[in-house]
């Protein structure tokens, strides 16, 4: 699998060289991984981000030499590229490196903070409030949600949005998770589409209760309000974590 980096926007990088991240993207072949991180991917080039694009299976580059690690979601939790990405998030965590983790992305790094991921009471599908302790970095929402599992707080983690079925994200120090899909655009949804198509899915999902016509109308009835969402999160995100960078190790060359 191959490797794509994208340069930041076109306004002028400061004085020094620019923030470095990687989005690490799963379920995907290469071509389709820019539509995938869909307004996250938008709001890195915005803040003058240097990220490298990164496909499941793929060495990422050393976290000692990043700003940011970005994980995004995926279908499957049974994959041989697993071990070695729990691995690489821990070494994230070691080195502190932030880390946003984005649905399966979130429940990643749960399990590299120590928690367990387990099946949800119910599933959650379709676009939800969320109950927030810390509205500034959360907003209530609503959020797009499509998740089967959800994750436990880690130890020392706080709660900072839940539902009455799941936890819905926590901090740990840097590291943000959430389970929601902030990321979600028309493009995006689109490339899930194509993949439920590709695995066969749609007659299981079908059966589950995904209406994938009416979930495509609501996603473009509310695209700018979600994009609103979403930049907000990230900016939130990202002025924390920028704050305190200070305080953490110099980054590696």
């Amino acid at each position: 699998m191959g490797v794509e980096n994208t340069l930041g926007s076109d306004k002028a990088i400061r004085a020094g060289t620019p923030p470095r991240a990687v989005v690490i993207v799963h379920d995907v072949t290469d071509g389709a991984a820019v539509a995938e991180i869909g307004s996250v991917g938008d709001r890195l080039r915005h803040h003058g981000i240097d990220f490298t694009l990164v496909t499941s299976g793929s060495p990422p580059p050393s976290p000692r030499s990043l700003d940011l690690v970005v994980v995004m979601g995926s279908d499957n939790d049974t994959v041989p590229w697993l071990p070695s990405e729990l691995a690489y998030l821990r070494a994230a965590v070691e080195a502190g490196t932030p880390v946003l983790g984005i649905c399966f992305g979130g429940q990643l790094l749960a399990r590299a903070l120590g928690a367990a991921v387990r099946q949800a009471p119910r599933p959650e599908f379709g676009w939800r409030s969320v109950t927030t302790a810390a509205p500034d970095l959360v907003p209530a929402g609503p959020w797009l949600e499509f998740h089967f599992d959800t994750f436990d707080v880690p130890p020392g983690a706080e709660e900072i949005a839940w539902t009455a079925d799941a936890p819905q994200a926590f901090r740990s120090g840097p590291h943000l998770a959430v389970q929601f899909h902030p990321e979600i655009t028309p493009a995006s949804f689109e490339g899930w589409v194509r993949g439920w198509r590709e695995q066969g899915l749609e007659p299981w999902l079908r059966g589950h209760g995904v209406d994938a016509a009416a979930l495509r109308a609501e996603i473009a009835t509310r695209a700018d309000e979600a994009r609103h969402r979403s930049d907000a999160l990230f900016d939130a995100f990202w002025t924390s974590i920028r704050t305190t960078a200070g305080s953490r190790r110099p980054r590696a060359k």
